[in-house]
């Protein structure tokens, strides 16, 4: 189950009129958790690194950890980033939070791989 997961998301990023191209950097299966990595070209120059780990739970995927980082072209300027690493107990929400480009780091939410593509189709 986690493949068709890993295949989803590749699939995902090779329709998505966003993408200009992706690599995988790292992608790993076990049989009820995994691993991607990947670094997207968008149309637009930017840039995203994603990273997520996941389980399968009653046929269901969970995203456990994240880190995704939407950049400018030149990699210089954040634009956004989103990650789960325990680092603000304070936040609603917690762990879950956004760094923004002006330097706040607000409440999120768990996201995936797909929704985090999803959120930037619509931006």
């Amino acid at each position: 189950m986690p493949q068709v997961y890993i295949v989803a998301v590749k699939a995902s990023l090779a329709s998505s009129y966003m993408v200009e191209s992706f690599a995988v950097v790292e992608e790993w299966v076990q049989p009820d958790s995994g691993y991607i990595r990947v670094r997207v070209r968008l149309r637009n120059g930017d840039f995203v690194e994603a990273a997520e780990y996941f389980t399968v739970q009653k046929g269901r995927h969970m995203t456990v950890r994240y880190s995704y980082q939407w950049m400018d072209a030149e990699r210089s300027v954040l634009r956004r980033r989103w990650d789960n690493v325990a680092h603000h107990p304070g936040l609603e929400n917690f762990p879950h939070h956004i760094h923004q480009a002006n330097g706040e780091i607000v409440p999120g939410r768990s996201l995936s791989i797909l929704e985090l593509l999803e959120l930037l189709e619509s931006q």
